[in-house]
């Protein structure tokens, strides 16, 4: 480990520098020589980085955001030229050129804070071996020394033995109380930080191998943290706490703020942003109006949740337009089904046909307009106002013949119906 600290030697002034000026304002607080000075001097040194990496941080998010969208098509790499890892390795070289993604930008954030990181152990083992470092003179180095956090020095370790602590002025029992306390707490916000990254920010439509890696970092980066965590000095140790609770809170703001499409934060962040675009009528912010706008340009590619959002908005009465505000809208409001295909709010619901009489269901259903009507059922008509009813009386009180001849088909007085030529 000296060995890579000094390989990092050409950032140890500045670190010492920056170190130094914030011990000279908390000093003014609360004591040149007092734990919480040199202390809070490296909490500061963290923020400082931290601040300073965030548009890296930012470009670590957008490449493994790709690099998660890429999955499928590298799953189908890997299954087609599962025999040719050569043709394989340069299929993926060639979609990682093709989509302009990086797959080392996730490790940016981690590779630029590596020289900070040693520049700090190699500065807080210089105190501990009693020797000055970058613009640390003597009788810094003297104050240093005499710090101590919670009753353990900063520059003791948990392997120290007791003659090392005790030139330190503490007692092994603190140091190693106090080193491991800080180790849990280390590995659990790593812990912590690599699970709600899983659990919350990852598209559970998408399973692939990468998710796998991912869960088996989730358990071996806190392992690792705790094995070496016993070799970092105090100071150290209060810097990677600094770093990883920095770390997990710029996380909990990101998923928060801007989740991963098809997640279960997106669901839960649209969920409150229907909410508050249907009390207010309006997106608040360039960020959600950027999440509304890249909604609207997917089109037929939404997901669930964003169908979902597009809907809820549509039965508010609200439309989201193409630049990510929302107004108001008119008429009928397009709305997206479950399955993708669109569908309309307002549509008329469908009107059910009327229920035929028996006489016509007999005669093939209702006429159009303009067909003679014909009807089974007896007329309304008074039947002395019929034409030919004095006739039908008559017929009744005759003979039976009559009747016999009416059965027969022959018309009572009257021509007689013509018999239908027949064919030769």
């Amino acid at each position: 480990m000296d060995t890579i600290a000094s390989f990092f030697s050409f950032i140890t002034t500045p670190v010492s520098w920056v170190i130094v000026q914030f011990h000279t304002v908390y000093g003014a607080i609360f004591g040149d020589n007092t734990g919480w000075a040199w202390g809070l001097s490296i909490v500061s040194l963290v923020i400082l980085i931290r601040i300073c990496l965030i548009p890296l941080f930012v470009k670590q998010i957008k490449a493994t955001r790709a690099m998660q969208t890429l999955q499928p098509e590298m799953k189908k790499i890997q299954e087609r030229y599962k025999n040719d890892k050569q043709r394989q390795s340069e299929e993926m070289m060639k979609l990682y050129k093709e989509t302009g993604t990086n797959p080392l930008s996730s490790c940016l954030p981690i590779l630029a804070q590596s020289p900070f990181f040693f520049a700090l152990y190699h500065v807080l083992n210089s105190i501990a071996n009693n020797d000055t470092v970058g613009v640390i003179n003597e009788s810094l180095l003297e104050s240093a020394q005499k710090a101590h956090i919670f009753g353990a020095p900063l520059a003791a370790k948990f392997t120290d033995s007791s003659s090392d602590v005790a030139a330190l002025d503490a007692t092994l029992t603190t140091v190693r109380i106090v080193t491991a306390v800080m180790i849990v707490l280390m590995s659990a916000s790593q812990f912590y930080t690599q699970r709600q990254l899983m659990t919350k920010n990852v598209d559970t439509t998408v399973k692939t191998p990468f998710m796998q890696q991912q869960k088996m970092l989730m358990y071996i980066f806190p392992v690792m943290f705790a094995v070496f965590g016993i070799n970092f000095p105090v100071g150290v140790l209060v810097y990677w706490l600094t770093t990883n609770v920095w770390t997990m809170g710029q996380q909990m703001y990101v998923i928060r703020n801007n989740p991963t499409p098809g997640s279960k934060a997106q669901s839960a962040y649209l969920e409150r942003l229907t909410k508050h675009v249907t009390q207010h009528g309006k997106t608040r912010g360039r960020g959600e109006r950027a999440i509304v706008k890249a909604i609207v340009a997917k089109g037929r590619d939404r997901n669930e949740f964003e169908r979902k959002f597009i809907n809820g908005l549509s039965k508010a009465g609200l439309a989201a337009q193409a630049d990510g505000t929302v107004l108001k809208g008119e008429g009928t409001v397009a709305t997206v089904a479950e399955d993708g295909t669109p569908a309309t709010a307002a549509a008329p619901k469908r009107q059910q046909p009327k229920r035929q009489s028996k006489s016509q269901r007999q005669h093939g259903g209702p006429k159009q307009a303009g067909e003679p009507t014909m009807s089974l059922e007896k007329s309304e008509e008074p039947e002395d106002e019929k034409p030919g009813a004095a006739k039908k009386t008559a017929q009744k009180s005759g003979s039976g013949g009559g009747r016999s001849k009416a059965q027969s088909g022959q018309r009572k007085g009257g021509p007689q119906r013509p018999k239908s030529p027949t064919k030769k």
